[in-house]
């Protein structure tokens, strides 16, 4: 019974992580539709990126506490977090801005909850 309650205590944490990072995620979507903030880092500018570095970092390691916890009870990575850090980098000139690409995410967002 040992074994059952520590996993579930593990699931439990795991929940509660992916809330914390869902919510994370949301808010800095938000704010980059609003253009306050530039979460795909797809400009070289130096300012920008230094103002989203903090979320990207707090992203980064919930994520990475994510997918420990997901190994450790046999489940899936966490593909929320690799979809978002797939999508971060350079991209081509004809690539829309990152106002309207994380517009498209919260849209994705309501239509089926992450």
């Amino acid at each position: 019974m040992a074994k059952a309650d520590r996993l579930a205590r593990l699931d439990d944490r795991r929940i509660e992580a992916e809330t914390e990072y869902h919510t994370l995620l949301h808010d800095a979507l938000q704010r980059t539709a609003a253009g306050q903030l530039r979460l795909f880092g797809h400009g070289k500018d130096k300012a920008q990126l230094a103002k989203a570095a903090p979320t990207i970092a707090e992203l980064t390691e919930l994520g990475e506490s994510v997918d420990s916890l997901r190994d450790q009870l046999s489940l899936e990575p966490f593909a929320l977090h690799a979809r978002f850090l797939a999508s971060r980098g350079a991209v081509s000139a004809h690539a829309v801005g990152e106002a309207k690409q994380a517009q498209a995410w919260l849209d994705h967002w309501t239509e089926t909850p992450a």
